[in-house]
């Protein structure tokens, strides 16, 4: 089983109901289980997202963004969510989040980034363009595609989950 990127946007009270019933339960269940569509997997795109973004020479505050949307703040208190056996992260750290504050102003600035444009600053050979941003092996459908797909997907997200006041939990399964 391959371990990815997954992201949830979740209202306050919901994260605040799970912390209850992680307090109350004798073996710390948290109840953990967002809506199917506030669920995003993005699969092992982040890193080569943040890459992209380093290799095209993005700007600091829009890199940040991107780093802040596919990395999350530890900000929130979210270790609850990280005990086992009710674990949600079982093989990576503990979950990390944005409050919906932080969340609009990642989603500003993932709508501020022109994609396509950054993915002309690789190389144009695709197993040159996948050896520069850490990529092993190739991907069905190539790179760019891949890459230009799993950030839109991510922009959208974003944009859903300001426009709802929503955070986001982001761990690795």
């Amino acid at each position: 089983m391959a371990v990815t990127q997954q992201l949830a946007r979740i209202p306050q009270g919901y994260l605040a109901a799970c912390r209850q019933s992680a307090a109350a339960s004798p073996d710390g269940d948290h109840l953990w289980d967002p809506p199917a569509y506030d669920v995003l997997d993005l699969d092992w795109a982040p890193a080569l997202l943040k890459r992209v973004g380093e290799v095209a020479g993005l700007e600091e505050v829009r890199l940040d963004a991107l780093r802040r949307a596919t990395g999350g703040d530890a900000a929130l208190d979210l270790g609850f969510l990280n005990t086992p056996p009710h674990a949600i992260a079982p093989f990576g750290g503990t979950p990390t989040g944005l409050d919906a504050s932080q969340v609009v102003r990642v989603s500003e600035l993932l709508g501020q980034i022109d994609m396509p444009v950054l993915l002309t600053a690789l190389p144009a050979d695709e197993g040159e363009a996948a050896a520069l941003i850490g990529q092993m092996g190739s991907i069905t459908g190539g790179l760019r595609a891949y890459l230009l797909n799993h950030f839109n997907a991510l922009r959208h997200f974003y944009l859903d989950a300001a426009r709802r006041h929503l955070h986001v939990v982001l761990w690795w399964d």
